[in-house]
């Protein structure tokens, strides 16, 4: 089974290779993306995060999910001496580098407790593949139509931050001002709300950022740096 729908701004995919699929499990999918794109996103004016932001919600007043969210913004932005930071000066609350690996490992985990033993989950390139391996590729950071590297992915996920889509988006929030060490950094790693918000919390340290991630327990780390120069982990699951 194959399913491709927009949600939280970016294309996201779906495929089963079990020969039995639950009935309703790929709705299921879809339909708790968009429950979290309502419930989540800054730019919705009557997201849960958005009434916090405005001081609408008290501290006692949060689902249990959006705290277990800003929870995890913290352990990053202290990880990371706040570099990482959801809080950043002049700008609203955004915790979307945390959210979207954390909602879509939740989807597979939708999808692994449904039975489902062998798919690929993959939102705006960022994956979580069960069962394998699965070949996931790296985009070049400069070269939309080449890949740096091929993965061989069995049982984990995948995640990429870089400048090539959205510009000089990832800001370090120590200086305010974007980070620019790196082209793009890939961490792979045993959920995606790690390998994900990993990647987003390196790029932001820049060429530092690489030690830092390759350091978290199960983190293995392929980062192509200002100077074109690629740095891997020995551990980086490389197709043959």
């Amino acid at each position: 089974m194959r399913r491709v729908e927009q949600v939280m701004g970016f294309p996201v995919s779906l495929r089963i290779d079990d020969e039995r699929i639950p009935e309703g499990v790929a709705d299921a999918v879809f339909d708790w993306l968009r429950e979290v794109d309502t419930r989540f996103s800054p730019f919705k004016r009557d997201s849960e995060v958005s009434r916090l932001d405005r001081g609408e919600l008290g501290p006692g007043e949060l689902s249990d999910d959006l705290t277990e969210v800003l929870g995890l913004c913290e352990e990053y932005r202290t990880a990371t001496g706040g570099a990482f930071d959801a809080r950043l000066p002049g700008r609203g609350l955004d915790p979307c580098a945390v959210v979207k690996g954390w909602s879509v490992q939740r989807a597979a985990e939708l999808l692994a407790a449904a039975g489902v033993r062998r798919f690929c989950l993959n939102a705006g390139g960022d994956v979580v593949a069960a069962g394998g391996p699965w070949r996931v590729g790296i985009r070049h950071p400069e070269h939309a139509d080449r890949l740096c590297a091929v993965l061989a992915v069995t049982d984990a996920a995948v995640a990429t931050s870089g400048r090539y889509e959205r510009g000089d988006h990832i800001v370090d929030g120590r200086t305010g001002r974007p980070a620019t060490g790196l082209l793009s950094l890939t961490v792979v790693a045993p959920t995606l709300t790690e390998a994900d918000a990993t990647a987003t919390a390196a790029f932001a340290l820049g060429e530092e950022g690489v030690a830092w991630a390759a350091a978290r327990l199960g983190c293995e780390v392929f980062a192509v740096d200002a100077g074109r120069r690629v740095v891997r982990t020995e551990g980086v699951p490389l197709a043959s």
